[in-house]
């Protein structure tokens, strides 16, 4: 099968970035559920380029039993600092923190509009492209795998569904995304919501 991204360049996923998102960022999160204020945090969502196409790079994080979010497939990101000054350099510091890519050694192209996450963040993703091959360096206490998935793929409607997910009495239910599994991974959630956003951005350009 032929890659629709096969021929996508840099230049093009940059304007796109550019002239903003087509889907809606914000949770349908019940009354009640977030916490004020938000928490600004942001994520890098890494594109690279193989011999059949367009990838991008996820991570598994570590388990923990105190961590919510413990074990699931993600973006490398974080809260934001007193000393970052805008998205991207949170993106890039906590990038470099969790899997030891050097800032320089990402193309910033652009970046999506902010996700309300259901907890409580205002997430800023960012889109870079990284090198391929790569040494990566994990932090074991953050990070337990890295792992790429083809662009083509995640495109793919029969890949996906969006799913009731049931919250704690007395909130209803809310709809999240749900990502077949890739090579035993599992993309669900928040980063799921951000992924669609790129592919509603990179499939939204003029014929």
């Amino acid at each position: 099968m032929s890659s629709r991204y096969l021929h996508l360049t840099e230049e093009h996923i940059a304007k796109q970035l550019a002239k903003g998102s087509v889907v809606p960022t914000d949770g349908p999160y019940p009354p009640g559920v977030l916490k004020e204020p938000l928490r600004a945090a942001a994520v890098l969502i890494p594109l690279l380029n193989k011999p059949d196409g367009w990838h991008m790079l996820l991570i598994r994080r570590a388990e923990h039993s105190e961590d919510l979010h413990s074990g699931q497939v993600a973006f490398p990101g974080g809260g934001s600092h007193p000393e970052d000054t805008d998205a991207i350099s949170t993106a890039l510091r906590e990038t470099r923190e969790e899997i030891g890519v050097l800032p320089e050694d990402v193309r910033i192209l652009g970046q999506l509009n902010d996700f309300v996450t259901i907890s409580s963040y205002r997430v800023t993703p960012v889109v870079g492209v990284i090198p391929w091959p790569y040494e990566f360096q994990l932090a074991p206490d953050e990070v337990s795998r890295v792992f790429t998935v083809p662009l083509d793929w995640l495109a793919d409607p029969s890949n996906y569904t969006i799913q009731d997910r049931h919250l704690p009495r007395p909130y209803k239910p809310v709809s999240v995304v749900y990502f077949k599994p890739y090579e035993g991974e599992i993309l669900w959630g928040a980063s799921a919501r951000f992924t669609l956003g790129l592919i509603s951005i990179l499939n939204n350009s003029e014929e």
